[in-house]
């Protein structure tokens, strides 16, 4: 069974339901308050006690370190944040509470305490938690089964997240560096503010999605919590886990962008351009950039390749998007070559692998969220996708493990590995695919039929439910 069911009419706005726009700006919100905090969170702790910005003044492993565990820790917290959505509150209310906690959070890293600075951390793990898997839920939800639409929402959804992630690299890592590392924390915390103000507007947009199935009037969503699982749906569970693989490979290796690759812009790198030193921190905004430029590019050159019958299935986009992800860690050891024969590397490097590693991201995140919500059980909605977000958790903490190995085995040994592996192992699942995708018994295919029935074009502004 699928995770949307058909929805009644919905208000549209530019071919998609308005409440996809009010989950767009809420994790706007949420992700500029994330990632404005996560682009300053390791150069904070590594920078020195004393002066006038000061720091924790910690090493670059035991940063990385601390990076690994938080990153981590924050999407794990998705699974029990999955599970009490599924089970007591709905997806809507828990994405308000988890608002709630992240605006304390951010707020609390404002105070220049070490007990304000860990408390704070705390409460963000709990508040990401759970928002996280449950908005990405309710984006799946506004759309009923079959719609081709659902893959392009997604991206719509993906490209809020990263227009967040952009802006928020950009200020709070300006603010951060130059006028204070606390000032930028409570920045992001004001940010997180404005994303739960536009939620609670909103929400009655979002009437007949996220709420508890233990007492929806529904009937199909009210038996759907008490049948057993199908063999159907456990085989579609068995190719989820199996693509939470490629997810922990993806982000392991992406995920040296906050990390390895933070440090190395910052160290490493000549950031001179026209007599001006770019923040180290402002390479954070080129990822989201290039999937704001790029986003709905990517989609629809996969949306025609649908349309044209060609191979584009989910577990096939992700195995693309993890190759190229790892193909952009080649020039990442090229900027180490150059830095040990000439001092240090151009940025143009930098530049090229985050170019390579957002193509990767647009084929393989919004992807995965979609292929979440049609082939997760209706009951496990939730508890899927917070799978899914532990997963990336796990993914984070593998990449501050490989950030701090590289103290020892050196940017090129670490660069070049995690590209040989990524490129190798896409290349291995490529092998098994059409097996694994068997087991989905047909999850994708009503989708290919409407396509062509209704030849429907994504965001086409003339598609009404």
């Amino acid at each position: 069974m699928s995770t949307a069911i058909k929805q009644p009419h919905q208000r549209e706005l530019f071919g998609h339901p308005v409440g996809l726009y009010v989950l767009f700006f809420t994790e706007m919100w949420e992700r500029f308050s994330y990632y404005g905090m996560r682009a300053i969170l390791v150069l904070y702790l590594v920078a020195q006690s004393i002066g006038d910005n000061p720091g924790l003044g910690w090493t670059n492993g035991e940063a990385l370190a601390l990076y690994g565990w938080y990153t981590m820790l924050v999407y794990v917290a998705s699974i029990p944040g999955g599970w009490i959505a599924d089970k007591f509150l709905g997806q809507k209310k828990s994405v308000l509470y988890g608002g709630i906690l992240l605006v304390a959070g951010h707020s609390i890293l404002a105070v220049e305490q070490l007990w304000a600075f860990y408390s704070g951390l705390g409460l963000i793990i709990a508040g990401v938690g759970m928002l996280k898997p449950n908005i990405s839920t309710m984006v799946g939800g506004l759309y009923k089964q079959g719609d081709i639409r659902r893959d392009k929402g997604f991206t719509i959804f993906y490209i809020g997240i990263n227009v967040g992630a952009f802006l928020s690299s950009l200020i709070v890592g300006y603010v951060g560096e130059v006028h204070g590392w606390h000032y930028g924390f409570g920045l992001a915390g004001i940010g997180m503010a404005a994303g739960l103000i536009q939620y609670v507007a909103g929400l009655k947009y979002l009437k007949q999605v996220g709420n508890f199935l233990g007492t929806s009037e529904n009937k199909i969503e009210k038996e759907a919590m008490k049948k057993p699982l199908t063999p159907i749906e456990k085989d579609r569970i068995v190719v989820l886990f199996i693509s939470f693989l490629l997810v922990i490979v993806f982000w392991g290796a992406f995920e040296q962008a906050g990390g390895l690759m933070n440090i190395y812009a910052s160290e490493k790198t000549n950031r001179m351009l026209m007599g001006w030193e770019v923040p180290a921190s402002w390479f954070q905004s080129l990822n989201a950039m290039f999937i704001i430029f790029l986003g709905t590019s990517v989609a629809g050159y996969w949306a025609h390749r649908k349309l044209k019958g060609k191979l584009s299935t989910g577990l096939f986009k992700m195995i693309v998007g993890l190759i190229i992800m790892g193909t952009g860690f080649f020039f990442m050891t090229a900027a180490s070559m150059e830095y040990e024969s000439q001092g240090a590397s151009a940025m143009y490097w930098l530049v090229l692998a985050y170019l390579f590693h957002t193509v990767g991201e647009l084929c393989i995140s919004p992807v995965a969220l979609s292929y979440i919500t049609k082939l997760a059980p209706l009951k496990y909605a939730s508890l899927m996708m917070g799978v899914y977000f532990a997963m990336t958790g796990f993914g984070n903490k593998l990449a501050g493990l490989l950030g701090e190995a590289s103290e020892q085995l050196g940017e090129f040994t670490i660069f070049t590995g995690i590209a040989v592996f990524c490129v190798g192992f896409g290349f291995l699942v490529m092998l098994f695919r059409k097996k694994l995708e068997k087991l989905t018994h047909g999850a994708e295919d009503d989708e290919h039929e409407m396509l062509e029935a209704e030849k429907y074009e994504l965001a086409d502004p003339d598609i009404n439910n």
